[in-house]
């Protein structure tokens, strides 16, 4: 049973990865751009639980800090380079190790925060995190692979289509805020 539910934990996490990756998809990447991305993004998941779990509850007592508000302003930044960019030739986003690292990173914040409540209810870490590594880098991979179809097919439509879907993604966690 515990298996189902970090399987399920983990599609959760990854639709983040999954839809940013769709719109990075729309600017025409490299195939092995694409794996790299996906790798990174796996390897993501799967360190991240665990620093939520070692150290994660120490840093949330003594700063206090919105994820959703930053993971927010995050994708709108993103939503806006994408779209002043637009413009350039050949331009992708996903270009540098760097930028794979921020990519990566952005998406897996969450897996952060899981890996805090996973240390407090005393789960398994390692079970919980090889699944979300699977798990993200496949849905990374589709998205990515989505993307890139949708932009031979559609060219720079393609694009603004990633631009709003960052958009909505940002939307999305800053409406969190109220929520919570």
């Amino acid at each position: 049973m515990q298996l189902l539910i970090y399987f399920f934990l983990a599609i959760g996490l990854s639709m983040d990865a999954f839809s940013l990756a769709l719109a990075y998809g729309t600017t025409n990447l490299s195939f092995n751009k694409i794996i790299l991305s996906s790798l990174c993004v796996g390897l993501f998941h799967f360190f991240m639980p665990h620093l939520g779990s070692s150290i994660g509850t120490i840093f949330l007592e003594k700063i206090t800090i919105n994820t959703n508000f930053l993971v927010g302003i995050i994708f709108f930044l993103l939503a806006l380079e994408m779209f002043l960019n637009r413009k350039e030739e050949n331009k992708k986003l996903i270009t540098t190790t760097g930028a794979i690292i921020f990519f990566a990173f952005t998406v897996s914040i969450d897996s952060f925060l899981v890996g805090i409540a996973l240390g407090l209810t005393k789960s398994s870490i390692l079970i919980a995190s090889l699944i979300f590594s699977f798990v993200s880098s496949a849905f990374t991979f589709l998205g990515l692979i989505l993307g890139k179809k949708l932009f031979e097919k559609y060219k720079e439509k393609a694009l603004y289509l990633g631009i709003i879907i960052l958009l909505f993604l940002s939307l999305k966690y800053f409406f969190q805020i109220y929520v919570n």
